[in-house]
């Protein structure tokens, strides 16, 4: 594999004052909304753990590391998606039901509620373009194969780290994380959200790679 210099990142593209703000609005009232109405508490903190850990992180730190425009409006679609799960569980969610019935009026013959996973597109699809803005912007890794490579697994890392919270969530709680674990009878659940998370890197790095680059202040290739 081969790689090509870039320079580092000193200045990135990142949102607009009002857009960052418009964005944390958006997540902020959704995460608001959906503690009052959670249908399972359990689950709703599980589900949105993530979001209440990173959004104060990403606050306290933006102005000595703001991030890009890209990654802001992924990382809002991610939390929206979790948001939406953690509300009414991934077997019931209505957006879930809705794809259910698209797909099955399109003849794709589907049975679960498919929202749990579109998550774990998500899993891959977003954390691909935070792993690459870290890696380009905090270490001296260069574009090329190894970045592809370190990307993909760490996708693959966080995906299987999620898997093992499902398995501890469920020797703790028992069958109140069963919600949590939104397997809906498929016995090879854990083996599709990992392929899905892979999926959803491998996308992500094929539709945003040249955007991001030229947010990050890179040279293509």
């Amino acid at each position: 594999m081969t790689s090509h210099p870039v320079a580092r990142h000193p200045v990135v593209q990142p949102p607009t004052r009002k857009e960052a703000m418009a964005l944390t609005a958006v997540v902020v009232a959704a995460l608001l909304w959906s503690g009052i109405v959670a249908s399972d508490r359990l689950t709703w903190f599980l589900e949105v753990v993530w979001i209440l850990l990173a959004l104060p992180l990403l606050v306290a730190n933006w102005r000595r590391f703001p991030l890009t425009r890209l990654l802001c409006w992924l990382l809002a679609a991610h939390a929206l998606v979790l948001i939406h799960g953690g509300t009414y569980t991934y077997a019931q969610t209505p957006l879930g039901f809705g794809l259910r019935d698209l797909g099955n009026a399109l003849g794709m013959d589907v049975v679960r509620n498919p929202w749990d996973r579109v998550g774990h597109v998500m899993q891959g699809f977003v954390p691909a373009i935070l792993a690459r803005e870290l890696l380009l912007r905090l270490t001296p890794l260069q574009r090329g194969g190894w970045l592809v490579y370190l990307v993909l697994a760490a996708c693959l890392s966080f995906s299987a780290l999620f898997e093992l919270i499902e398995w501890w969530a469920a020797l703790a709680f028992g069958a109140d994380a069963d919600a949590f674990l939104a397997t809906q009878g498929d016995q090879w659940d854990t083996q599709w959200d990992m392929f899905l998370c892979l999926c959803g890197a491998m996308l992500s790095l094929l539709l945003w790679s040249r955007l991001h680059d030229r947010q990050l202040g890179a040279r293509a290739a």
